[in-house]
């Protein structure tokens, strides 16, 4: 891929702390428009990537490139730094301020002139869904409403690259969901989004691909759609009115099963399965042949989650 044409290239990547190795010889390919999810670990060097990608931290060795040009710390290049746009996870606020001075104050810093930085600050406060609260004091808002408030000022000169350190920690799945919808807004108008979060199922939701960091180094980076493809084993929850200990022996007899976890508060089992919509239906019919009281029999697919575990353990043993 022509560096040219990507919207992160990072080559032989590294950041040393002394003894300590955060992020080491990191290669990242990161296309326009997606949004990519990092994921790992406390301490597998996600906080440290971000902040060089955002010129805060200046790599030991490597190259950065964003949009074909080379990210320096120093004080050169000042439109590429435009270009960025990067909320780290405890970014404060100026909670004496109310909302719409607060961001007109970042507006100022960011060089957006009138009348266009007046229109500009509407905009994003509608994006964020926060024009009611526009004279409101910032400590009267919620942890939601807060989180909203540092995305739209972080957005506020319309960067092409957006770097988003841990956004949803803490937040309620009302929150989270809100926090969900503008970033698939901003995907929708070409931003690029690179995205770490501890909350894999919003990931899931609104990646196009993942990069699986574990000290420091990028253990895994492809599309959403690929790792699912390679890593993402079917399961069937199977629930049964009966002994499970009887459902446990008919399945060994089935040779697509393969494995099986107890949910035993629920009396069922949940199956690890290798053949298709065909074998799933055999064993269904196989089962209630054998007599086996079924309440629940629905074939699923391995999340997110369940495949960085996976992944994690393989790294550790």
């Amino acid at each position: 891929m022509i560096v040219s044409e990507l919207a992160i290239a990072t080559f032989n990547l590294t950041k040393q702390f002394e003894r300590h190795v955060a992020v080491n010889k990191l290669e990242l390919e990161v296309q326009p428009g997606e949004v990519y999810g990092l994921i790992g670990p406390n301490g597998a060097g996600k906080t440290t990537l971000m902040r060089m990608l955002a010129a805060v931290e200046e790599p030991t060795t490597g190259e950065i490139h964003i949009y074909g040009d080379r990210l320096l710390t120093d004080n050169s290049h000042p439109r590429l730094k435009q270009k960025l746009g990067y909320l780290p996870d405890d970014f404060p606020l100026y909670e004496d301020l109310n909302v719409w001075d607060y961001l007109d104050y970042f507006a100022r810093l960011y060089h957006v002139k009138l009348p266009h930085r007046r229109r500009r600050i509407q905009e994003v406060l509608e994006l964020v869904q926060l024009t009611s609260k526009k004279d409101s004091n910032i400590k009267t808002l919620s942890r939601g409403m807060k989180q909203r408030l540092s995305l739209a000022r972080t957005i506020l000169h319309d960067p092409l690259l957006l770097l988003l350190d841990e956004p949803v920690s803490g937040l309620d799945p009302i929150a989270r969901m809100q926090f969900r919808e503008v970033i698939k807004i901003l995907q929708s108008v070409g931003m690029t989004v690179l995205i770490s979060s501890h909350v894999l199922s919003d990931l899931a939701e609104l990646c196009t691909s993942v990069g699986i960091m574990e000290l420091g180094s990028l253990v895994e980076s492809t599309s959403l759609k690929d790792l699912y493809e390679r890593l993402s084993h079917q399961q069937i929850i199977i629930k049964t009115l009966g002994d499970l200990t009887q459902l446990q022996q008919e399945l060994k007899g089935f040779s697509q099963v393969e494995e099986w976890e107890i949910i035993s508060h629920q009396n069922s089992l949940r199956v690890n399965f290798s053949g298709g919509d065909e074998e799933s239906a055999e064993l269904l019919k196989y089962l209630i042949h054998r007599g086996i009281p079924i309440a629940e029999f629905h074939c699923t697919q391995e999340d997110l989650e369940s495949i960085f575990l996976k992944l994690d353990h393989k790294q550790a043993s």
